[in-house]
């Protein structure tokens, strides 16, 4: 007598997608938040500029598409809510993830607009201390992922 095929809960493709973007978007946020950004510090204030293009520039290849993706299965979540999940878990997660892109847009991004034209401490200690927002974010949702992984993976 053969077995039959086992069968998936719905949704789980996307709750492993959503939790592989939050967890890359966490261990990310923590390197930059501990070593990255304190480390612009030591960076030669005459060629400040040209450092921060090049990390501007480098940094959006690997953010972007990963924050996009973070985005749309967020919202996927909320919109194809596996059972096994309570209603407030993906929009508890999805309105986290819009205050960090409204943290991103607003305060990280015109501060890297501010160093690209040149060195400033103040800047630069203002963009270290706000991106404790993105950084406790980004770590309340890698684990807010992680539990709804287990939650739909039951």
């Amino acid at each position: 007598m053969k077995a039959a095929p086992a069968v998936r809960p719905r949704g789980t493709a996307l709750v492993v997608g959503h939790l592989a973007a939050a967890a890359f978007m966490t261990g990310l946020i923590w390197y930059v938040q501990l070593v990255h950004y304190p480390s612009m510090a030591f960076w030669p204030a005459d060629e400040f500029p040209r450092y921060e293009a090049f990390h501007r520039e480098r940094t959006g290849w690997i953010v972007v598409p990963v924050m996009l993706a973070e985005g749309l299965l967020a919202a996927g979540l909320v919109v194809r809510r596996p059972a096994a999940l309570p209603p407030w878990m993906p929009l508890v997660g999805l309105v986290a993830l819009l205050v960090l892109h409204a943290s991103t847009f607003l305060i990280q991004v015109p501060c890297h607009e501010r160093l690209a034209a040149g060195w400033d401490p103040a800047t630069h200690g203002w963009l270290v201390r706000s991106n404790w927002i993105r950084t406790v974010l980004w770590s309340l949702r890698g684990l807010l992922a992680g539990w709804m992984a287990v939650l739909a993976g039951r």
